[in-house]
């Protein structure tokens, strides 16, 4: 995955090397920094990937384990396997699952994309750390309870990390994944998870005819080394500019039943390992996201009572804003169902449908001589669905809003030897089901600039964030709160068009993930992690 503009192309023929792919386990557990001082530059090893995120949290209950894929990637070959449940640990009702992967690369790699699925099912989908000469080790936890019904059952597994490895490009990437089973006890019971879990294999589906709340969730990811990997900076084509987007760079991923849009949502802006041309940002610190890919999650409940018929609808996801005909996008989808277990068939109906217009434009104002060139971009779009379910507990209304929201300014000169972004995206959602109301308030941001200079020294300095305010209401009475913000900065330089060796790289990166409510040990989670070449000088825990 790489940055295909004017920048990128001076590095074409060096081996960008970065690091990445890390997060929750043992990789996450605050430890005390390196003894030594920070080398003055970059050499050839550095510290192992990991991110500030918490640990899965575990319950001190029985477990059992089971490995799930153990593989070499050197291509494209998927990695292809079988599944078993335990058997000492309860059927499916277990407490919590967690899932793992343990990876090792050394030599010289780009990032690369993976992902994981059990039956159909993806379950992980993650980006993979650039490698130093000496090697390193990472490992990814996430926690994958919520696919019970998948797990309960013998599941054929498929896992892919595509990767090429030649004389140049010699990192080949070593994983094993492992699922590990909690069993539930008084203490710790299992929670509420779908009765079934569907992946969207084509857009025509039928659904049990009694479902009572539907929830699709959409791994979307721009990516394959082309423009929309950074869709962000994209212009619209009468701008010169080397990524180009008719309608320029505001994307929105939706959701559609029968034709009908049921889902809006703002796409996260990840930033991979070797992002902004810069991979030695990332080597121990990667952006937010970029180890465990979160999925935008859409409340179909609405739709439930059209879906109940038996008869094959057509769900379908789509990106808007990429240019006819264009590729880049991957969006693999599963639907999360709960059903009635009292009734063979929920009926009821979709009474309400308001989509605002949705809007977008950009304005490409010319670099004056020896300036640089701008484009302003905002967009936005609302949705509010509602309908109702005759279950056997009653009657249940669901009502969801959502509202998308993006603004951008890029700044750049010709040749693209200085190239900046400040860009905001929201996505604020609104679902009552019944007397309670769940509100999300997402925010993302990304304020970045890539300079070229004399002696091909390039430097970006960047900072990310990734922020949530959630509050669940009953009644009108706030009962529960959770805010999440995790965020990036980094600064780094090195020089372009040379041997490794010779690239004199420094960087200086951080990263602070801060959680609070009841996602959060204790109700409280606040961990910094900072970097100086590569060496880690702070790894602090406040809460």
């Amino acid at each position: 995955m790489r940055r295909r503009h004017r920048i990128t192309g001076l590095l074409g023929a060096i081996a960008l090397t970065a690091a990445a792919l890390a997060a929750a386990g043992p990789a996450n557990a605050a430890g005390a920094p390196a003894a030594d001082p920070p080398p003055a530059e970059f050499g050839t090893d550095w510290h192992d990937p990991l991110t500030a995120a918490p640990p899965v949290a575990r319950p001190a209950t029985r477990s059992c384990q089971v490995t799930l894929a153990e593989a070499q990637f050197r291509d494209f070959t998927p990695y292809q396997g079988s599944y078993t449940p335990p058997a000492a640990c309860g059927a499916a009702d277990w407490a919590k699952v967690v899932l793992r992967l343990d990876g090792e690369v050394k030599g010289r790699q780009y990032d690369r994309l993976g992902h994981l699925s059990l039956g159909g099912v993806e379950i992980l989908r993650t980006s993979t750390p650039q490698p130093s000469p000496d090697g390193i080790t990472w490992s990814v936890e996430k926690d994958v309870t919520r696919y019970r019904d998948t797990l309960a059952r013998p599941q054929p597994v498929e896992m892919l990390i595509g990767n090429v490895v030649n004389d140049t490009y010699t990192g080949v990437i070593d994983v094993k994944v492992t699922l590990t089973f909690y069993a539930a006890d008084g203490r710790n019971p299992a929670p509420d998870t779908p009765d079934r879990v569907l992946p969207l294999t084509s857009p025509s589906v039928t659904t049990p005819r009694n479902t009572e709340r539907l929830l699709a969730e959409v791994y979307a990811t721009g990516s394959g080394g082309g423009c929309e990997e950074y869709w962000y900076m994209t212009t619209p084509d009468a701008a010169p500019y080397s990524c180009k987007a008719a309608d320029g760079p505001y994307r929105e991923v939706r959701i559609s039943v029968d034709g009908q849009l049921a889902g809006i949502a703002a796409p996260f802006p990840t930033v991979w390992t070797g992002g902004w041309s810069n991979p030695f940002l990332w080597y121990v610190t990667p952006g937010p996201r970029a180890f465990d890919v979160q999925p935008i999650r859409y409340d179909l409940t609405p739709y439930a009572a059209l879906l109940n018929d038996g008869r094959p609808h057509r769900i379908e996801v789509s990106v808007a804003g990429v240019p006819a005909g264009q590729s880049g996008w991957s969006t693999p989808t599963n639907l999360l169902l709960w059903q009635d277990g009292a009734r063979e068939v929920v009926t009821g109906a979709l009474t309400r449908y308001e989509p605002s217009d949705p809007t977008g434009h950009s304005r490409w104002t010319p670099a004056a001589p020896g300036g640089q060139h701008r484009l302003d971009t905002e967009g936005g779009h609302r949705l509010t669905v509602a309908g109702h379910l005759n279950t056997s507990h009653g009657r249940v209304a669901t009502t969801v809003t959502r509202a998308v929201r993006g603004t951008s300014v890029h700044r750049w000169t010709d040749g693209e030897n200085q190239d900046a972004l400040t860009a905001t995206w929201t996505d604020e959602e609104s679902v009552t089901r019944g007397p309670v109301t769940t509100r999300t308030d997402r925010t993302y941001t990304m304020d970045g600039e890539t300079t070229l200079g004399a002696g091909d020294r390039l430097r970006t300095v960047i900072s990310l964030g990734d922020r949530a305010d959630t509050v669940t209401l009953r009644g009108g009475r706030a009962v529960d709160r959770s805010r999440l913000d995790d965020r990036y900065t980094g600064d780094a330089t090195y020089t372009a068009n040379v041997p490794r060796d010779q690239r004199h790289a420094v960087a200086t990166t951080s990263a602070r993930y801060r959680l609070y409510g009841p996602g959060a040990p204790g109700g409280c989670y606040d961990r910094t992690v900072a970097t100086l070449q590569g060496t880690l000088t702070v790894d602090r825990l406040r809460c």
